[in-house]
């Protein structure tokens, strides 16, 4: 833990320019667990001009040298597997099963979809014209990364920096800091050169805006809020740089009666509850057939009285808290506003779960007979919150859908071939998971309108990290 008190710059350990702190709080006690150094623009500059120099080099090498490289990545990681699970159960409140399975979990298996998209990635090619084209490293990238699942989202934008042969600078959330030191520490341990990598710890409007506006970053990778999405954007204009955003979502989740409806409806209920809620691509909106209504809220009321919420450090399927004092009074408030809004609350309400004095824990919340214009509807909550929604028509539920500024993930329930093919085509979202269908490690993750712009994982991955060059003439 005393490294959280340093910076990892150039390959070594450092002291910040800076001398301001905060607290790492531990989300099932509220208590303090370490301290965090807050970087300034100061540690930004240092760090840009570690990474400058290193893609001197660094951009010059092999395919092979950089598969290699991320093959001794992944033995680290595979070594020190238990120690990220166990950061995440701690700084986040990640139950520690889940912690596991998913957020540690993410360390090797985004790996290994870059090791296949780098193995068969073409760094050049002749078109049939006979003019060639050169795939080549960015340049110095931006990486800026949240809370909510911190090492899925280091290796996702960490991982083709190293793979396509560029240096970067990571700047992940302050909230949870552990990870990521624990994260440069495995970089550091599987030989990646100094300067490839360097990490300062901080707060976005001083570290995030000191690199989105740095002259010598070619590239702002960003995944958060859309807020702090437009900020990292209008930032980074007057450079020209390239920025990619992963954001926000309201994900609708359409259920037909043709479906299996107490398996589906169940497994989308735990679908939104999974992670606390604090998933960005989370269906947090359950349309639902008129003709099967009463039927599928009394199963999510029954999915939701069932869903536990424990201690993070004990083994199960149980949900924790959430990450902060501030999450959880958002998600109070917005419980109280579906209230307010008159949708009829079906499980959970507000307040701490019975047992729970201490902690950010909330209790498992479903609305019905909620429309489209309610805030709870409209606003990201981030929390273990659902709104059911019914429809009418085929019609009616991709209206409903669609009308939302997001456009991360939908997802789609019903029997019918036919129709889950017409509606994977008519929802405007950048996944469309159809009866309970899971992301895979190396396909493509991002969305439509406000839920950014870019892909992440696999060779689409890679491709935003790489210029295009056409060389006319090539012998």
């Amino acid at each position: 833990m005393e490294r959280l008190l340093k910076f990892y710059i150039n390959g070594e350990w450092v002291v910040p320019q800076s001398t301001e702190t905060m607290p790492v709080l531990n989300p099932a006690s509220a208590e303090q667990v370490a301290e965090v150094a807050l970087g300034n623009e100061a540690d930004v500059d240092v760090a840009v001009a570690a990474a400058k120099a290193a893609f001197e080099h660094f951009s010059q090498t092999s395919k092979s040298e950089r598969l290699a490289l991320l093959r001794r990545i992944r033995l680290v990681s595979e070594r020190r597997f238990e120690e990220l699970a166990q950061a995440m159960r701690l700084e986040m409140g990640a139950p520690i099963t889940m912690a596991r399975e998913a957020q540690a979990d993410a360390a090797i298996g985004h790996l290994d979809g870059f090791i296949h998209a780098l193995e068969k990635l073409e760094e050049q090619e002749r078109f049939d014209n006979g003019e060639v084209v050169l795939k080549e490293p960015i340049g110095v990238c931006g990486l800026i990364t949240p809370w909510n699942w911190p090492i899925n989202q280091v290796v996702l934008k960490v991982l083709p920096v190293i793979a396509t042969g560029c240096t970067c600078v990571l700047k992940p959330s302050e909230h949870t800091p552990v990870s990521a030191m624990l994260y440069a520490e495995i970089l550091d341990e599987a030989g990646v050169p100094a300067g490839v990598f360097n990490l300062v710890q901080g707060v976005g409007p001083v570290v995030g805006a000191a690199l989105s506006r740095h002259a010598d970053i070619q590239m702002m990778s960003f995944t958060g809020s859309t807020r702090a999405g437009t900020a990292v954007t209008r930032d980074a204009a007057d450079t020209v740089k390239r920025v990619t955003l992963e954001l926000g979502g309201k994900s609708p989740n359409l259920v037909f009666a043709d479906c299996d409806l107490e398996a589906q409806v169940t497994q989308s209920v735990a679908e939104c509850m999974f992670n606390t809620g604090q998933s960005c691509d989370a269906p947090t909106r359950l349309l639902v057939e008129r003709s099967c209504y009463d039927e599928a809220v009394a199963i999510a009321r029954s999915a939701a009285e069932a869903t536990a919420v424990g201690n993070p450090e004990e083994e199960g399927e149980h949900i924790g808290p959430l990450f902060d004092q501030i999450q959880f009074d958002r998600v109070q408030n917005m419980i109280q506003v579906g209230i307010d809004e008159g949708a009829t609350l079906v499980a959970g309400g507000p307040g701490r779960p019975e047992g729970f004095e201490k902690g950010w824990y909330v209790r498992p919340t479903i609305f019905a007979d909620v429309n489209n214009s309610m805030r709870i509807a409209r606003e990201e909550i981030f929390g273990p919150v659902l709104a059911i929604i019914p429809f009418d028509t085929e019609e009616d539920a991709v209206a409903i859908a669609n009308d939302t500024p997001y456009g991360l993930a939908a997802y789609v329930q019903t029997g019918d071939a036919e129709r889950a093919a017409r509606l994977s085509r008519a929802l405007r979202a950048g996944a469309v998971h159809i009866n309970g269908g899971a992301y895979e490690y190396g396909s493509p993750f991002g969305g439509y309108k406000a839920s950014g712009n870019g892909r992440e994982g696999g060779a689409m991955g890679l491709e935003d990290f790489l210029e295009t060059k056409m060389v006319h003439n090539m012998p």
